[in-house]
């Protein structure tokens, strides 16, 4: 990245470089947000590839198919690669042209491309014959990969494999075999990169959704009424006997405690002396901290959250730089 930036000035080379670090960090957890960074780094320096990728990946991880396709064509005009020929051909599917992107595909494979990019497009390619009703092909062609794959390609691609293969099988009817490629993809999925083991359990039955409403019936309802009700008529007797037998106790301890409180009245007046210049000092001391706080929060106070494309290029650069548009 840093090599395409050189041929920017100074100034905007910095701009370009921060939306493009925002976009990379936020496409995993905020797409939209990553994708307005990406398409800020592109208008700014539109005839880089680096910004045409970063756009073209921010916008198909956004759900933008078709700004994603535009971007990824200007990428393929200006390297001639076929590096994302199969999110191109999923674009094409996802706007609702299955047989763009079964060409798309076709082009693909012309280039015998490596197992791993080979799986992405037979996967679109499957889910196009579905789109078009063609069922049995869509099954026949990810079958075929499996049983040519073998160990071949990354763990990640024989996962999604197994996982978009026992999709078609459960869509098509074929329970029984769905789960147990999705047990397969379950098996090799250990860093939980698919929800194949919560699709095994949910073939079985195993997934259980309760009403809480239904936990508790009218009868029981209706029972735990009545028993309040006996619990509080007892509670109730009880309390008036404590209260006749507290009055007379009093009477008897009222004499002793009289005399009992004048003699620690003098005591306790010393105490309650000490106790108020302590309170009044704690009361100015909290009083001067509250102002010290209003003056550290005035200085201190900032938005947390992830940076808007907008307020980025203010404060890397003030006004906004407009580069060469491609």
């Amino acid at each position: 990245m840093r090599a395409e930036l050189r041929g920017l000035t100074s100034e905007l080379a910095d701009i370009v470089g921060a939306h493009l670090l925002m976009a990379g960090q936020l496409i995993d957890t905020d797409p939209a947000l990553a994708y307005r960074h990406a398409e800020a780094a592109r208008r700014r320096a539109a005839r880089l590839p680096v910004t045409r990728e970063a756009a073209g990946e921010a916008a198909y991880a956004a759900g933008e198919y078709a700004a994603a396709l535009t971007e990824f064509r200007a990428l393929r005009r200006m390297n001639g690669g076929d590096e994302f020929v199969a999110a191109m051909a999923d674009c094409e599917r996802a706007l609702g042209n299955p047989d763009k992107a079964l060409a798309l595909v076709k082009e693909g494979l012309k280039a015998q491309p490596e197992f791993t990019a080979r799986v992405e497009l037979r996967l679109v390619e499957a889910g196009a014959r579905m789109d078009l009703g063609q069922a049995d092909e869509a099954l026949r062609v990810l079958r075929q990969e499996l049983e040519n794959g073998g160990g071949r390609g990354t763990r990640s691609s024989r996962i999604r494999l197994r996982y978009g293969y026992a999709n078609l099988l459960e869509a098509t009817g074929a329970t029984a075999d769905a789960e147990r490629w999705f047990a397969a993809a379950a098996g090799m999925d250990v860093e939980g990169e698919t929800d194949a083991a919560e699709r095994v359990q949910a073939l079985q039955g195993l997934v259980i959704d309760i009403d809480e409403d239904d936990l508790v019936g009218d009868d029981d309802v209706e029972t735990a009424a009545e028993d309040s009700d006996e619990s509080d008529a007892g509670d109730s007797a009880d309390s008036d006997d404590d209260a006749q037998d507290g009055s007379d106790d009093g009477a008897e301890d009222s004499d002793e405690s009289d005399a009992s409180d004048d003699e620690d009245a003098a005591d306790s007046g010393e105490s309650l002396d000490r106790e108020a210049v302590d309170d009044t000092l704690t009361d100015e001391g909290s009083d001067r901290d509250a102002r010290d706080g209003v003056h550290q929060g005035d200085e201190d106070d900032s938005e947390d959250g992830h940076a808007d494309p907008d307020e980025l290029d203010a404060d890397l650069g003030g006004e906004r730089i407009d580069g060469p548009e491609g």
